[in-house]
């Protein structure tokens, strides 16, 4: 039974980008409605900038850019993280020792990020530093210095990293999972690309790249702490006013439509000490009417490690499970949204010896929620997931990624006391509804690595996807 949400009372969970939440909120939390507004201006060149302005003594900007690993093709997939690192190697007007050092001496800190959708330049500093640091972030987007002996020496150091992140069993999982779950498509593509690309990068792939994706409505500027919108508005205009409005190169933008495919990919290696398995479903996008209730599913059943002290004594009847029939070492689910789609599944490390007992465990749980979740669970799973919006808005760099990530989204910031109405306004009903959409008979992706030879074949997990109801 795939029910969508769509009662009255719920209306209201699918309108992402309109400004008015729904008027439900945990008592204890009506506060959170009057924290300060976030501010979103949108210059002629269709450049948006966006701040909360809170007292303190520092604040974060950054610049979040609708780009990544998606839109890059399998000639150059890897450029956008190879830019990423030639960004800081100077500029006409300073160099990259130069660039250092004016960042240490101002006590700030300078960062920048790729992921498959977005790339993300930003800087934390004192309110006073605040229109330097946008000098320097516009300086190192519009004016980085791309040598081509400097491209030659970082193929070497963004090789090594390659060896490092392949030495970590869970993001290798994930690429893979991507790989096979997006088969043919840009999301399926990793983030660093593969070795042939970056041996093979030259300094025009990078112009190319930059005159194609770097236009000023691809652009978001963000702010939290003490700044001030005007000023910051003005700083844009005044940094970023060269910006193109078009690709330089007249090149079109496509962003290929992404496709789930029902697969696995298995990589058996007896001499490793434990198994990774990675099970996943396609998820919801970020608008879609059903990532909310998603986000209750991940916390309903949670993350949990064999040395955590709590033992079986945890609310998560998955972490029960696994804890009491001794079948997992650890798990975490994750629930992965993009534009248009999302990936929602477990990652669990496991003996060798019980694989099969974990897949049983792992598909029973997730095909229960189907069916028989507790009213107990959802309300406790909903005050857990308010509880993590809240320590992650802790800060002013959360607050500022929360800003720009939901400006390129959303096309609006949503406020933290309309992500706690939508939270409250789930109800059981939904969350079964939910997963039945998403986990019941439906067709899933799967990556392990490791020993897996006791490893269930697909159709064995396939079949598990539901319960034969008479």
């Amino acid at each position: 039974m795939n029910r969508l949400i769509s009662r009255t009372s719920n209306k209201a969970l699918r309108q992402f980008s309109s400004a008015t939440p729904p008027p439900v909120v945990t008592a204890n939390l009506q506060h959170l409605f009057s924290a300060p507004p976030t501010e979103l201006s949108t210059l002629d060149s269709g450049m948006r900038v966006a701040s909360q302005t809170i007292p303190g003594e520092t604040a974060t900007v950054g610049v979040w850019i609708d780009t990544g690993s998606r839109y890059e093709t399998a000639a150059n997939n890897g450029v956008a993280h190879f830019l990423e690192h030639m960004t800081f190697k100077g500029t006409p007007t300073r160099s990259q020792q130069k660039l250092e050092e004016e960042i240490e001496n101002m006590g700030a800190h300078l960062n920048a990020y790729t992921s498959r959708e977005q790339t993300v330049y930003y800087a934390r500093v004192f309110k006073d530093d605040v229109p330097k640091a946008m000098e320097i972030l516009s300086d190192i987007l519009q004016n980085s210095h791309i040598d081509p002996q400097a491209v030659e020496r970082e193929k070497d150091v963004i090789l090594r990293e390659m060896l490092e992140v392949n030495k970590i069993y869970e993001e290798r999982i994930l690429d893979h999972l991507h790989e096979t779950a997006f088969m043919g498509t840009g999301l399926g593509q990793t983030i660093l690309g593969p070795e042939e690309n970056i041996r093979n990068m030259t300094r025009n792939d990078i112009i190319d790249y930059i005159d194609t994706h770097y236009t000023a409505n691809r652009f978001v500027v963000a702010g939290a702490g003490a700044v001030d919108h005007k000023q910051l508005t003005d700083l844009t205009h005044k940094h970023f006013g060269g910006l193109p409005t078009a690709p330089k190169n007249g090149k079109l933008i496509n962003m290929d439509p992404a496709v789930f495919t029902g697969s696995d990919k298995l990589i058996r290696f007896d001499s490793m000490k434990e198994a990774h398995v990675a099970l996943a479903y396609e998820g919801a996008s970020w608008t879609s009417e059903f990532a909310f209730p998603l986000m209750v599913i991940q916390t309903i059943l949670g993350s949990w490690d064999r040395s955590s002290p709590s033992g079986a004594n945890i609310a998560s009847r998955l972490s029960q499970d696994f804890a009491i029939k001794d079948s997992a070492h650890s798990f975490t689910t994750f629930n992965t949204c993009y534009k248009d789609t999302g990936l929602f599944g477990v990652y669990v490390t496991a003996d060798e010896r019980s694989l099969e007992e974990m897949m049983y465990r792992l598909t029973y749980n997730m095909t229960r929620i189907c069916h028989e979740v507790t009213d107990e669970e959802v309300m406790r799973a909903k005050n857990q997931l308010k509880a993590n919006v809240l320590i992650q808005m802790d800060n002013f760099s959360g607050i500022c990624e929360d800003i720009g990530r939901q400006v390129l989204t959303y096309g609006r910031r949503m406020s933290t006391a309309e992500m706690a109405a939508r939270i409250d306004a789930i109800t059981s009903d939904d969350v079964r509804a939910t997963a039945n959409k998403f986990f019941n008979d439906e067709d899933h992706a799967l990556s392990a690595i490791g020993p897996i030879y006791e490893l269930p074949p697909y159709l064995w997990i396939r079949r598990r996807s539901y319960w034969n109801r008479y």
